[in-house]
């Protein structure tokens, strides 16, 4: 199993990820010829993953908000794809469920990266403290005094 970190760029908050992408699932101009799995978000990517296999054998997409890895996705499919401008590129489709995780800072980088599964940040809900019912901007206060 791998997983991969991609910048979530424009985005402010778990909450407008969520939202951007129950809007992009309800058909609101995703452009996709109905061979994708419908009511399921999904992004496009200009490089495949060469080691696609070992993402979709139980990998997520971790995005990173506001300079932190806040949240995850697993990667349900990945596929080569074409953009409307006609360029190649890869289109990842992913599960509707958000998983948030513990903070993590995160320099601002291209495109994607591996991550392997033991330098992943836990998820909230399985590390059995309360940080899972605290609000985003209080989780990202805390992350970033290093305490959680």
């Amino acid at each position: 199993m791998l997983h991969l970190v991609k910048l979530a760029v424009g985005i402010a908050s778990v909450e407008e990820l969520a939202h951007r992408q129950r809007t992009m699932a309800e058909g609101a101009g995703d452009g996709l010829d109905g061979t994708r799995p419908s009511g399921h978000p999904w992004l496009r990517t200009r490089m495949f993953p060469r080691r696609a296999s070992e993402i979709l054998d139980g990998g997520s997409l971790y995005r990173v908000i506001g300079g932190l890895i806040l949240c995850r996705q697993r990667v349900v499919e990945i596929c080569p794809d074409t953009r409307e401008d006609g360029v190649a590129c890869a289109l990842m489709v992913l599960a509707p469920e958000i998983v948030p995780v513990a903070p993590r800072p995160m320099r601002p980088f291209q495109g994607w990266r591996y991550l392997s599964p033991a330098d992943a940040p836990p998820d909230l809900t399985a590390s059995g403290g309360t940080g899972d019912m605290l609000p985003e901007s209080l989780r990202r206060d805390l992350a970033g005094l290093c305490l959680i």
